[in-house]
């Protein structure tokens, strides 16, 4: 059996996998927003809804997080859920729970959740990114998750857009205090804000694929733009990482032109004769942060 939690800033979700990847159970509750007990409350009565009548005891937890556990200090930082901040979240969980508990964030749950059974099985590597209100990505080799000394492997989100055009620099603003971070251009936001940009209208990033589909020369424009960022991006991990597998997820994952045109533009800035790296959709969607947790720790004399 294996418990994974996924804490958002709205909502909790559980569930409960058997060994072999099988959903058991799944329940979801509101988040309390900014209460920190209440958190770790609400997380223990949903795992002891979830678990009611299951042999759980001593099963250790997986927790998605909107933030990362500082190396340094033991204490949560960079959390969009802001009552996390300087908290020892995990200590606090496992008490309250009575249970291990290993924390991860979400984009790094996503990626080893596409890894161990979704759209990249098979793959010795993968680059999982979300691309939705913000950019980041998870990356996983050999089937364990790389987080990097600093915890901070795949924020390839707050790294600059490579080979900017003249028009591109010095770039937005991006909250992390620098400007023309790559996801200030990929985010649904900066996708949406491109398209006001150039025609001023204030549309959703799925509206503006929809407007080029309909054949809206701006929007298609603007689409071009957004398809040779992201494969400018794209070519960058390919050069360093050279996964085998780039798993996409996030409400832009949904526009389905870019799984068509991306591949074929990241050739023109990657550092290869020929690349045969695949780009593709998430299996698991929305699920796919809470299964990743789930798989978080190894089964019992597996490391």
């Amino acid at each position: 059996m294996r418990i994974g939690v996924d804490l958002g800033g709205t909502k909790i979700e559980a569930l409960i996998l058997a060994d072999d990847g099988a959903e058991l159970r799944r329940q979801r509750v509101p988040t309390p927003r900014e209460d920190y007990q209440g958190i770790v409350l609400a997380i223990r009565d949903l795992l002891a809804a979830v678990l009611q009548g299951r042999d759980g005891d001593g099963v250790p937890a997986g927790v998605t997080i909107p933030g990362a556990l500082s190396p340094s200090t033991g204490l949560i930082k960079n959390a969009n859920t802001t009552c996390l901040i300087g908290k020892p979240f995990d200590l606090d969980l496992a008490a309250a729970l009575g249970r291990p508990v290993r924390l991860a964030n979400d984009a790094n749950c996503f990626a080893l959740s596409e890894a161990i059974d979704g759209a990249g099985l098979g793959a010795n590597s993968v680059f999982g990114v979300i691309v939705g209100t913000g950019t980041g990505a998870g990356i996983v080799i050999g089937g364990r998750l790389h987080e990097g000394v600093n915890l901070i492997a795949g924020e390839w989100g707050h790294v600059p857009l490579p080979w900017p055009d003249d028009d591109e620099r010095p770039g937005p603003d991006c909250y992390c205090g620098k400007q023309g971070c790559i996801e200030t251009f990929l985010s649904g936001p900066g996708l949406s804000r491109d398209f006001q940009a150039a025609t001023g209208l204030d549309v959703k990033a799925h509206e503006v694929a929809e407007l080029a589909a309909d054949g809206d020369v701006r929007a298609e424009a603007c689409m071009v733009r957004y398809e040779r960022r992201m494969a400018k991006s794209l070519a960058m991990i390919i050069s360093i990482l050279d996964p085998e597998v780039i798993v996409m997820g996030g409400g832009v994952s949904n526009i389905e032109r870019l799984y068509d045109n991306v591949p074929a533009l990241c050739q023109e800035f990657a550092f290869s004769d020929k690349l045969t790296t695949k780009m593709v959709k998430a299996r698991h969607g929305d699920s796919s942060g809470v299964r990743g947790a789930a798989w978080l720790w190894p089964l019992p004399g597996a490391g």
